[in-house]
């Protein structure tokens, strides 16, 4: 197994039954194919990293830079880049295509994505906050109250639990168990949920 994390996108959720009949919860995740764009060492960049490219869109997607330093390995046009340190960088080649091949069934793996987002939420379902008494007269059902105090010190504190947008955060969820692979379809089954919705962009890596 490569020492490196890999990308893919989720699929989706479902359900598959053992041998004894229990139901097990299963996202589904497409991982690669992905290609080695670029390698870091020691001695040229001060630490050794792999870096990867996943998804091929269309050239005109990207900039001129981006296109360049894709090109310059002869390589496709890569929609995500992402890279991740490694011990060794002597047994990688640019242009060397990996994807779930190395996978077993019962290996543990990291996955770190987005969540789902939603949108500009106020306090209640933000920070989970109480409202307000919602009898006659009250005037204060769902609104923040005091945010702090007065001539002292004059300001808000920096980090204030309020209003804003809310999700969309970088999630790792650690030790999730392979339960299947298909090889021919990049496809794997991981126990357990996932972070984010059906089509967003996950990293894996192997403990």
């Amino acid at each position: 197994m490569t020492s490196i994390g890999l990308l893919g996108k989720k699929i989706g959720m479902t359900q598959i039954f053992d041998k004894i009949g229990h139901t097990i919860p299963v996202t589904i995740l497409q991982i690669g194919p992905c290609f080695i764009t670029q390698i870091k060492t020691i001695e040229k960049h001060g630490y050794n990293a792999i870096q990867i490219g996943y998804d091929v869109i269309r050239s005109q997607s990207l900039n001129k830079s981006e296109l360049g330093h894709l090109q310059k390995s002869k390589l496709p046009s890569l929609k995500y880049l992402k890279e991740f340190r490694i011990n060794s960088s002597k047994t990688f080649k640019i242009g060397e295509k990996i994807h779930s091949q190395d996978l077993q069934i019962g290996d543990y793996i990291d996955i770190q994505g987005k969540n789902i987002g939603k949108g500009f939420t106020g306090y209640q379902k933000r920070h989970k906050f109480t409202r307000g008494p919602m009898s006659h007269g009250s005037k204060n059902h769902r609104l923040p109250g005091s945010i702090g105090a007065g001539t002292t010190p004059g300001r808000v504190f920096p980090g204030k639990r309020m209003a804003g947008r809310n999700g969309y955060k970088k999630i790792t969820i650690k030790n999730l168990e392979i339960i299947d692979i298909n090889q021919s379809d990049h496809i794997i089954l991981v126990k357990g949920s996932v972070p984010g919705k059906n089509g967003n962009l996950v990293s894996i890596k192997r403990k």
